[in-house]
């Protein structure tokens, strides 16, 4: 192989032991052989939350197939079957050399199998045969996993065998989860059924919270019923009692898929092998136990593994915590890197949609190989950077320049919303530590906690502008002024500087109104404080007082100001006269005060006076309107 081979991994839940111990195999060849493996990785059909599923099997389309070489299809973890044919048609638009486990309804696939049917059938026999079972209740998997109904098939086949009916009622089809085990036996004590002399369970984690059920109702494993498992786990080795189940090769399985992949990329002849699984009889069946020959050795594990998880837990505690206390992104983000430091990877980098902080309606739920991505923090060996822009093709805000390489791509997520991803390289944290799933919660929980606040606080500046500007004239507004004006009032008075204060009303606004309407008394109270803001000064500040009357409050002022403040004010009212060419003339009245305020004045009083003077003004110009009119 000349260049470095680069395989894509699909797969759902990777806390499972099932998975994990795949996941063993494949990684364990890929550090032997140098080759990258990209696990798309999420925690579908989990939380019984068909919208927070949507959300997490997002992960699946950021794959960019173009990158990879192989796929390793891991399909038979995935329950939802859109998603799963989803993932299978891109694989085969992509036309890459890719490897399925237990399934073969894809011939274009390679099928990497364990025998689950001979397993299955030798455990039926033997809880028929051996223990003279007569009636048997089955707990299966979910009808779309190839799996479960290789199963299922195989339990039918041997109660055929043996003469023995199959009753719909004592069927349980559920989705492989622990829950489903505990769900089977509820709803078999609701059924009004005799007790059945065993309950065969296609895999171990829902034979596991089946029989711990069944103990919660006063029945006793195996003295008052059977039962048994798949998958031989490490719960189901060390539980009380021992439980009977099928040992399968599962590391196994992941080293040959990849060995299998390399050989069609190396264009080898392809040889694949069919690997057995063997049924281990023990303690819930009534066989010897077969349970831990080392009980102190187990002792030991156990201590370890709950000093872990107490361990683990008191850590996630601690970045909730300060994650809630955090109020914006560069707090957050230091949050998680301190907690990245703990988890024992090489590099972990969050990837966000560019627009993971717009508002719903300004940006789309969905991620894709379009999308423009951010990441705003890269830990790499303890160093931090970011890379501002990137786009979800490259899927790597930076690329591995390194081969032999396992990353794990993570969705973040609220509810059905994507709001990016994260990856870890080379680290375990994912595969053996069950809070990596809380984890990417937390994380997407404060990024949405910031985005809400983010929006929260743009309403605030929002409404808060609103209660001081006025939305006609985007100028301060009564309360505006008074708030800003009185403070720069007090300062004026205390250090004794000269102030003016002007006061404007507009002529003829009802002519206007009455002529041509108000949407046009409002266009000429518009036009009207443009001109007023253009001849405001840089410590000037102005206001929309009333209807059509406006103040100005100018902090530093000298004689003959007033006068040079109105010529700016008319020459700009003639020219916006001669632009807009309305069947009106805009005009104004203007008051002004120039004085150094008074300990005993008040900025209102001030305003009135300025009032007063406009009043006159304007008293002046009907006068002179009158006497011109008498004239003539």
């Amino acid at each position: 192989m000349g260049k470095t081979v680069n395989l894509a991994v699909f797969v759902a839940g990777l806390d499972e032991e099932y998975q994990n111990n795949i996941i063993t195999g494949i990684n364990d060849f890929a550090k032997r052989s140098k080759i990258n493996v990209t696990y798309f990785a999420a925690y579908g059909g989990m939380l019984d939350s068909k919208v927070f599923d949507i959300g997490e099997y997002s992960m699946y389309d950021v794959a960019n197939l173009e990158y990879f070489d192989g796929v390793i299809l891991m399909t038979n973890t995935i329950n939802d079957v859109r998603v799963k044919e989803r993932i299978i048609n891109n694989v085969k638009t992509a036309k890459l050399p890719a490897v399925v486990f237990d399934c073969a309804d894809y011939p274009e696939f390679i099928n990497i199998s364990i025998d689950n049917s001979a397993a299955m059938r030798n455990m039926v026999r033997h809880v028929i045969q051996e223990h003279g079972a007569k009636i048997l209740n089955y707990i299966s998997g979910p009808m779309s996993n190839p799996e479960a109904v290789d199963r299922l098939n195989a339990f039918r086949e041997v109660m055929a065998e043996n003469n023995l009916p199959v009753e719909e009622g004592r069927i349980f089809y559920g989705e492989f989860r622990p829950y489903d085990g505990k769900a089977a036996i509820e709803q078999y004590m609701e059924s009004g059924l005799a007790l059945p002399d065993a309950f065969i369970c296609a895999n171990d984690a829902m034979a596991l919270t089946a029989v711990s059920t069944l103990e919660k109702y006063g029945f006793c494993v195996p003295l008052d019923v059977i039962v048994t498992g798949f998958d031989n786990t490490y719960s189901a080795r060390n539980y009380c009692p021992a439980l009977t189940s099928v040992k399968r090769p599962l590391d196994r399985a992941g080293s040959e898929a990849c060995r299998v992949l390399l050989d069609i990329i190396d264009g080898k002849e392809l040889e694949v092998e069919r690997m057995e699984a063997e049924c281990v009889f023990t303690e819930s069946c009534g066989c010897n136990s077969g349970g831990v020959s080392e009980f102190s050795e187990y002792r030991k594990r156990t201590y370890n593994k709950i000093e872990d998880s107490n361990d683990n837990i008191h850590k996630l505690n601690i970045l909730s915590a300060r994650l809630a206390e955090t109020e914006n992104t560069d707090d957050t983000f230091a949050v998680i890197r301190d907690f990245i430091a703990d988890i024992g990877c090489e590099r972990f980098a969050l990837c966000l949609k560019e627009d993971w902080q717009d508002a719903f309606a300004n940006t789309s739920a969905n991620i894709c190989l379009e999308s423009d991505m951010t990441a705003p923090l890269i830990w790499d060996k303890g160093e931090t950077t970011c890379v501002e822009y990137f786009t979800c093709r490259s899927m790597y805000p930076e690329p591995l320049e390194t081969a032999g390489n396992v990353s794990y791509f993570i969705p973040l997520h609220f509810k059905e919303r994507a709001l990016g991803y994260f990856i870890i390289t080379n680290g375990d944290f994912p595969i053996t530590n069950l809070l990596c799933h809380s984890f990417a919660m937390d994380i997407s929980n404060s990024l949405e906690n910031l985005r809400k606040l983010s929006h929260i606080n743009k309403a605030m500046e929002e409404l808060n502008r609103l209660y001081v500007i006025d939305p006609l004239c985007n100028v301060y507004n009564r309360n505006g002024f008074i708030k800003l004006a009185d403070d720069m009032f007090r300062t004026s008075v205390s250090q004794k500087r000269k102030i003016m204060l002007t006061f404007i009303d507009m002529d003829g606004l009802k002519f206007i109104n009455d002529n041509f309407g108000h949407n046009e008394g409002d266009f000429a109270i518009q036009r009207l404080a443009d001109v007023i803001k253009e001849c405001l000064k840089s410590d000037s500040i102005c206001a929309r007082f009333g209807g059509d009357e406006f103040v100005v409050f100018h902090q530093r002022a000298s004689d003959g100001d007033e006068a040079a403040f109105e010529r700016r004010l008319n020459t700009k009212i003639d020219s916006i006269n001669s632009i807009i060419c309305k069947p009106y003339t805009l005009s104004a009245s203007v008051g002004s005060v120039i004085k150094v305020p008074g300990e005993d004045e008040t900025l209102y009083s001030i305003i009135k006076q300025a009032d007063a003077l406009m009043y006159e003004v304007k008293k002046a110009k009907k006068n002179s309107r009158a006497g011109t009119e008498e004239k003539k």
